[in-house]
């Protein structure tokens, strides 16, 4: 259960990169912070370990990307994965939320801002995490890192 006033640390999953933002449950606002590189999903663990001893966070969200009929993709289940770990790693609650289209939005927002289309110069991770962490703040559904995404979201066959 999220408590009035908690720190929580949102991550756009990646295989090459991951979002990071910062967000407070009280206030509901979140800050973009600077990617963390990733090799096949699998985070630079010694940068996260520096983001959890700077901000430490007292719970975390994870993305989910879903197809876009609601059906589970092999990339859901590699974020989901990587909610497991990192839940085991820190021992930290983790939750999970759908993330369909974040980046879509965030490259949108983005592009109002007047930013290139370079995202390796221009990261959006770190605005698709802000969007994942106010999509998590804004739910009712506070779902577990743990619960199988087959029993959220049926069997990925649709």
């Amino acid at each position: 259960m999220i408590q009035p006033s908690q720190q929580l640390l949102a991550f756009d999953f990646g295989t090459r990169r991951i979002g990071l933002a910062i967000g407070q449950s009280l206030t509901a606002t979140s800050t973009a912070l600077a990617p963390i590189s990733a090799q096949d999903g699998k985070p630079d663990w010694v940068a996260l370990d520096k983001v959890m001893e700077t901000w430490l966070p007292d719970a975390l969200i994870v993305g989910i990307p879903l197809n876009m009929d609601g059906s589970i993709s092999d990339m859901s289940r590699r974020a989901r994965k990587f909610a497991n770990r990192i839940q085991d790693r820190y021992q930290k609650p983790c939750y999970l939320i759908d993330e369909r289209l974040s980046t879509s939005e965030a490259k949108e927002i983005h592009f109002s801002r007047g930013g290139s289309n370079n995202f390796r110069k221009e990261s959006v991770d770190g605005l698709a995490a802000q969007i994942i962490f106010d999509r998590w703040i804004n739910s009712t559904q506070h779902i577990p890192s743990h619960t199988r995404l087959e029993d959220l979201y049926g069997n990925g066959n649709a």
